[in-house]
């Protein structure tokens, strides 16, 4: 069981590892190529806007096959042979087409793993946290050393940088096997997502990762317009993350205490807090290490709450489950947050684009109110 742990701990290390690297300098990259704002924007959006139906398609095979590992072993493979050409091409067009291409393979593997991972961890969930915490060390590792390497070095060798990276989130998906369980589909999946429950759940999802468009898209930027080194950038974003691993290593002990519906609505209220610090104290650094630090909670306590819902809610359709919770958070709501913050940040100042996002979470929020947590596992 050991072994699996840290099987299962290297894979998440390198995926979020190759987040590490997209999500702090992918907008950097961009924008040394001279593409505006809203170009930016539109790039940035289809690495979410192929999570609304990849993670579904996959999951559907995953689900009919019960074959989940072996879907992210094809689908790691697969990303890196389709990000391979923008080692080349640059032009705008050419980037949309190939970073959709990859994105549609890239953002199928992680909802299966998800399955995999608590298939194998079966009764003791209560571990899942302590697996994926190390996904969020891999981030923090490549933000560091990426914010000191291109302190030295150009921007523009951070393709080549994820291409190595993705090789090795296919390599760790090799180190793993299928989980002998293996469920049965009894009923149909609508007869789970028409629940108002289930609505709820997912909306809440939605809104959430929309709030979450500004900083993901150009929270880097703001910081290097406010005069930040692109070192002390990528220490901001592994402060935000370090909180999270943090929250990681305790969330078992709150899911003890309150159930993981009550601790979703605590996420969403401190993630409507954290996005109004944004808009009016972001030229304050204390202001700035407090907004990273609740990043413990708008991802790291949301997701690991919205993780167990849809365990219990999707008891039968997991596979699928998962998958639809990518698509609906990570795919439409990134890519609703990527596409209006490339629209608003040329026009309004970034005070408007985050009171945007602090609305986003508020409405998630009064739709959290309505998710109670199962109390026995939905078919």
């Amino acid at each position: 069981m050991q072994t699996l742990h840290w099987r299962l701990s290297l894979f998440y290390f390198c995926y979020f590892a190759s987040l590490g690297a997209l999500v702090p300098f992918w907008s950097l990259y961009l924008d040394s190529l001279q593409f505006t704002s809203l170009e930016i924007g539109q790039l940035i959006a289809t690495l979410a806007i192929s999570k609304i139906v990849a993670p579904y398609i996959w999951g559907w095979i995953a689900d009919q096959t019960g074959f989940h590992i072996r879907i992210v072993q094809i689908t790691s493979l697969l990303s890196v042979l389709c990000f391979l050409p923008l080692l080349w091409f640059d032009s705008f067009w050419t980037m949309l087409c190939f970073m959709m291409l990859f994105s549609f393979f890239w953002n199928a593997s992680l909802p299966q793993f998800e399955v995999v991972t608590l298939g194998h961890l079966g009764k003791d969930l209560y571990r899942y946290s302590q697996i994926r915490l190390w996904g969020s060390l891999g981030f923090i590792a490549t933000v560091i050393f990426l914010g000191a390497v291109f302190h030295s070095i150009s921007i523009s060798w951070l393709p080549l940088i994820l291409s190595g990276i993705f090789l090795t989130i296919w390599f760790s998906s090799l180190q793993v096997a299928e989980h002998n369980q293996k469920e049965s589909s009894s009923g149909h999946i609508w007869a789970v997502i028409k629940k108002p429950q289930v609505i709820a759940l997912l909306l809440s999802c939605f809104f959430i990762q929309a709030s979450h468009g500004p900083y993901y898209t150009f929270f880097s930027l703001h910081m290097e317009n406010l005069d930040y080194t692109r070192f002390s950038i990528g220490l901001l974003w592994s402060l935000g993350v370090l909180a999270e691993v943090i929250l990681f290593m305790v969330m078992h002990r709150l899911l003890n205490i309150k159930s993981a519906s009550y601790w979703l609505v605590v996420a969403l209220l401190l993630t409507v807090v954290r996005w109004l610090l944004m808009a009016f104290y972001s030229e304050e650094l204390w202001v700035v290490l407090i907004g990273q630090c609740l990043h413990a909670a708008s991802f790291g306590m949301f997701h690991a709450a919205a993780i167990h819902l849809v365990h219990d809610f999707f008891s039968q359709h997991r596979g699928r489950g998962q998958a639809l919770y990518a698509s609906v958070s990570f795919g439409a709501g990134g890519a609703t947050g990527s596409l209006y913050a490339g629209i608003l940040w040329d026009i309004v100042p970034p005070t408007m684009t985050f009171l945007v996002a602090a609305l986003f979470a508020f409405i998630g929020m009064l739709i959290g109110l309505k998710v109670r947590q199962p109390a026995l596992a939905v078919s």
